[in-house]
């Protein structure tokens, strides 16, 4: 018996050991993996640096707790940045199971907004949370005549005619933007509805098993920026890196998925030139 013939009858459970070996060690090992930013998320940096203070943008928070270890980076690193410059947010969130995430994410940005930048932000004048409202389509449809059509008040219960912020804003024209993040096909009615209805620019973070499936929109220009997983939000947390800073969450996840990435690799690589070997020898059919 060879040494591919015993790798081939190896207990998979040693597989999964070594791999969670190789997660614990990265996790525990501090080192850096190189990063190369792409053109589509450096556009979405380029965008929020060129906004100016008491502009608008809107955020759409489109994603559940299922979701959030691989598209909360986005969002932190996006609204801290925006927050800091004194641009203006509306956040929408048409995840049923989103809300409590959404408002959960933006108390911790204001306060490490005021920690990091020194910058005390107050709810209503520099951000405000529309919260959720059902089927997506329909609500991305009547933002784009009225914001309060779908949202009369905010998450919190407040009429949206009350709320500072919200004097003169009426709908997507009175935005400088749109970024969705999402890990769903919720995507398209903000394609179709958002910018194919009303022009609205939209950019989009997306989980990175349907960042590929978006590309083509990319091309087209209907995105004018795009993040797929953990390594969008790596390379955006890259962009926002001072001197000195240490890395962000994504930077940090990214060192574990790249190195267990490898190993799934060599497995796979070593099971396959096993079986080839075999079948030349006439071990396998």
């Amino acid at each position: 018996m060879n040494i591919f013939e015993k790798i081939a009858k190896l207990d998979r459970r040693w597989i999964y050991l070594i791999l969670a070996a190789v997660v614990v060690i990265t996790i525990l090992v501090k080192f850096e993996s190189p990063l190369r930013v792409n053109p589509e998320v450096r556009s979405i940096f380029n965008f929020v640096e060129g906004l100016e203070e008491d502009q608008y943008i809107h955020f759409a928070m489109d994603y559940d707790p299922g979701s959030m270890a691989e598209l909360h980076p986005m969002t932190y690193a996006i609204m801290e940045q925006t927050l800091a410059k004194g641009v203006k947010i509306i956040i929408t969130a048409l995840s049923p199971n989103g809300p409590g995430m959404a408002e959960s994410a933006m108390l911790e940005i204001m306060d490490s907004v005021r920690v990091k930048y020194g910058r005390e932000l107050i709810y209503g004048e520099d951000v405000v949370f529309l919260g959720y409202k059902a089927y997506p389509g329909i609500v991305i449809l009547s933002m784009g005549q009225n914001y309060r059509l779908s949202f009369p008040s905010d998450y919190y219960n407040t009429s949206t005619d009350s709320i500072p912020m919200m004097d003169g804003i009426i709908n997507y024209d009175n935005v400088e933007g749109i970024i969705l993040i999402t890990g769903t096909s919720g995507i398209d009615f903000w394609l179709a509805y958002a910018n194919g209805r009303y022009n609205a620019r939209l950019a989009a973070g997306l989980t990175g098993v349907s960042a590929a499936d978006y590309y083509p929109y990319l091309r087209s220009g209907q995105l004018f920026g795009l993040m797929g997983g953990m390594l969008g939000a790596a390379e955006y947390e890259t962009l926002l890196r001072e001197p000195g800073d240490k890395p962000g969450p994504a930077m940090e996840a990214m060192r574990v998925q790249v190195w267990a990435h490898i190993t799934i690799i060599i497995f796979i690589l070593i099971g396959n030139i096993g079986y080839f070997v075999s079948k030349r020898k006439g071990g396998m059919r």
